[in-house]
């Protein structure tokens, strides 16, 4: 059960509308809609950049084909992924931050880690496992990190694991990537599979 705290933190959230003049600038022209899946008692976090336009309509967290390569590499199903006794997200903006004039993604605006993302941190203390998906998240959460690209923060996972584990996005963009980096299914999936199995596991054991 959430506490009143976190409940508090989640409604502010959702009900939150301060970028809708600059998400009535973009191409797409929409108004915001937080998305905040945020846990009392999930063990791990999924800390991600910004919703896609699927997500948007949803108003759920990875339902569009990078939440299934996602589930893949945590080797989950749907089920479980949406259990908030499992799992929480915590992107580092709520709302689709919209296209630009070309069609591309826009970043996701500075206003919103600024404005909830140590509030949302301070009422996850439960967290054992931090999955910093792209470059944005592992900026924020590994600000040592700064300079390094996201593959060279993903090369060195070793040096933050097991409590965090720096992963490329899930975007069908990045299938090169994969292609380039063999090491990232080979080495490193099978360790962070291992972890949240273990960690999954413990959900289910008697207390």
């Amino acid at each position: 059960m959430m506490t009143d705290a976190l409940k508090t933190l989640q409604t502010n959230i959702t009900s939150c509308t301060l970028c809708t003049a600059r998400f009535a600038a973009t191409k797409t022209a929409h108004s915001p809609r937080p998305v905040a899946w945020l846990s009392p008692n999930a063990p791990i976090l999924i800390a991600g950049q910004a919703p896609g336009a699927r997500v948007h309509i949803s108003g759920r967290p990875f339902t569009d084909p990078s939440g299934d390569r996602l589930r893949d590499w945590l080797g989950v199903d749907e089920t479980t992924f949406y259990d908030r006794n499992k799992f929480a997200v915590l992107p580092m903006a709520f709302c689709f931050p919209g296209y630009d004039a070309k069609g591309s993604d826009l970043p996701p605006p500075k206003i919103c880690a600024d404005i909830w993302q140590d509030m949302a941190m301070a009422q996850m203390p439960q967290i054992k496992l931090t999955l910093l998906i792209g470059a944005y998240a592992q900026k924020w959460h590994l600000p040592k990190t700064k300079k390094l690209s996201v593959t060279a923060r993903v090369k060195n996972w070793r040096d933050h694991a097991p409590a965090i584990f720096p992963l490329p996005h899930p975007s069908w963009r990045n299938s090169g990537w994969l292609k380039q980096n063999p090491w990232f299914e080979t080495d490193l999936l099978p360790v962070l599979q291992g972890h949240v199995e273990n960690l999954l596991k413990d959900r289910h054991d008697p207390a």
